[in-house]
């Protein structure tokens, strides 16, 4: 049966992981910079699961450990992200409070579930449209690009704000665990190969129209 969606994998052709060349699998290594081939990156599925379950076991304790220690004439305050965006949105600095929510909160739940479906999707549990799938897989690329907001805004306060015996803002354990999670989450990222999604299109090919072709002019 000939195959709806025509992959490399089916000649025997393999993308290099590092330079992107195109070459036969059968060659082993990479022709241009030696790197091993692999039709799909082994163990892909398991890896990421295994990411991500480290990612949610850090991400309670990065919102119940504080993330910032404030010493202020004698005075030592801890703060979680969670006290620091209520802190913000009662003070009336809504979009600051908007901005920690959603890039400490919403994008990293926001990208482990998004990860945890495309693995659905990639063993056949599930069966979305193709379109689905490429939407999906930008939409966790591109949260990646905004989860290391609160450890940024944490280390410019470390550096900017030391102002002696006066006051002083130190890193909290609750850093190290986001960081952790951010981490996580970005390598199970780049674990995952999107080419397994593509390798079910065949078996679901029956449940969407025809994909249509541009035809020349004439």
């Amino acid at each position: 049966m000939k195959n709806r969606f025509p992959k490399g994998a089916d000649r025997g052709l393999a993308g290099c992981h590092t330079c992107g060349k195109v070459s036969p699998v059968i060659l082993g290594r990479c022709p241009r910079c030696g790197v091993r081939l692999h039709v799909r990156t082994p163990n892909s599925i398991q890896t990421t699961l295994a990411l991500m379950a480290a990612a949610i076991t850090l991400y309670i304790p990065s919102h119940l450990l504080p993330v910032m220690t404030v010493s202020e004439l004698g005075e030592i305050t801890h703060n979680t992200i969670i006290s620091g965006m209520l802190t913000f949105w009662r003070s009336g600095a809504y979009p600051i409070a908007i901005v920690i929510f959603t890039a400490s909160i919403l994008i990293p739940l926001l990208k482990i579930a998004a990860l945890s479906w495309l693995c659905a999707a990639a063993t056949g549990r599930v069966h979305p449209s193709p379109t689905t799938l490429g939407k999906i897989y930008w939409i966790t690329e591109l949260l990646g690009r905004w989860s290391m907001v609160d450890i940024f805004v944490v280390g410019i306060l470390v550096s900017i704000v030391q102002v002696g015996n006066y006051m002083s803002i130190t890193p909290g354990p609750g850093a190290l665990a986001f960081a952790g999670v951010v981490m996580l989450t970005m390598f199970a990222a780049m674990s995952f190969d999107p080419r397994m999604l593509w390798d079910r299109l065949d078996e679901i090919s029956s449940d969407y129209p025809p994909i249509p072709t541009s035809k020349p002019e004439s």
